[in-house]
């Protein structure tokens, strides 16, 4: 058996260990780009896409739940502070589990802000991020366009919460007949505010630049942006968190609960920052309240 057999059987049997039917780009043309000379970065660990960074070509890979599926769907936007992308702790794995409750799961690797890569680099997740839910609503995944979801982890809950309170923005030049808004966002120890004190400043000097002005830094603190139209939310956060603090899940919620916006929150004593799934300590339930809120939500059957 040659190499190339070889590899290709190595990749088919990864498709089958993931339940992954398939990875494509989400643009023809990515807009407010600039050609660079540098490639993406990948880490692999015992076989598997861990991580990558310098990401310039952004695209979508499909977990399509087998057997009888809910016709909900998620975009997971996993977290890494805008420099990198935790492509299988809160990507695939978490879009394998999905799976087993019967939902369509859709992992974006989007781009990484960069004034090297894009002409606007704060505005260059987003673009990401509303075209990839337009695209989940407009082909042919047995989805209920109205069962369409968002979730994010860490800098990947402030690119899920923007897209939350700014999914009416036109940032790029296409026209589609399906709305960027999700039906509701799944927000994971997010980064929601810009605001100094609070946010995580990694994830806001990556995406924003050193010195943003207080206007830009107030139209990406999320927190300022939910309105009475923002979608019903579920939120996870650590109070020990010490790398993003518990401030941004809380403040979000209280402007939720402000204009009359459904949402449930999940404060735990321990599980610091970036605990995926759940590790040893109080965090480890919150995948089985998130199951919970999604059936009471009608996004999965009882």
């Amino acid at each position: 058996m040659n190499l190339k057999t070889i590899g290709i059987l190595l990749t088919l049997l990864s498709f089958n260990m993931y339940g992954q039917d398939s990875t494509f780009k989400i643009w023809e043309n990515v807009p407010n780009a600039i050609k660079v000379n540098y490639d993406e970065e990948v880490t692999y660990e015992n076989g598997k896409v861990w991580s990558t960074s310098k990401v310039t070509a952004p695209t979508l890979t499909a977990f399509i739940a087998k057997g009888n599926s809910s016709k909900t769907a998620i975009l997971i936007c996993p977290g890494g502070g805008y420099t990198h992308l935790a492509m299988e702790k809160e990507g695939f794995k978490v879009a394998e589990w999905l799976n087993t409750l019967g939902i369509h799961a859709f992992v974006l690797k989007y781009r990484m802000p960069s004034s090297a890569s894009m002409e606007n680099p704060a505005v260059g997740p987003l673009q990401d991020a509303q075209k990839a839910l337009r695209l989940i609503k407009s082909k042919n995944f047995d989805v209920e366009i109205d069962q369409v979801g968002v979730m994010g982890f860490s800098a990947g809950g402030h690119l899920a919460s923007t897209l939350a309170t700014h999914y009416n923005q036109q940032i790029y030049k296409e026209k589609s007949n399906y709305s960027a808004k999700p039906d509701f966002s799944v927000l994971i120890y997010p980064v929601i505010s810009m605001e100094k004190g609070i946010t995580h400043q990694g994830s806001k000097t990556n995406l924003l630049g050193v010195n943003a002005p207080q206007n830009t830094v107030d139209y990406y603190s999320n927190e300022k942006q939910v309105d009475e139209n923002t979608p019903i939310s579920f939120l996870v956060h650590a109070t020990n968190d010490t790398s993003v603090p518990v401030e941004n899940s809380i403040n979000y919620y209280l402007q939720l609960k402000k204009y009359g916006v459904s949402a449930e929150m999940h404060l735990y004593e321990d599980g610091g920052h970036g605990f995926g799934l759940g590790k040893e300590g109080t965090n480890t339930n919150w995948p089985k309240a998130l199951h919970n809120w999604l059936k009471v939500n009608h996004y999965i059957q009882k």
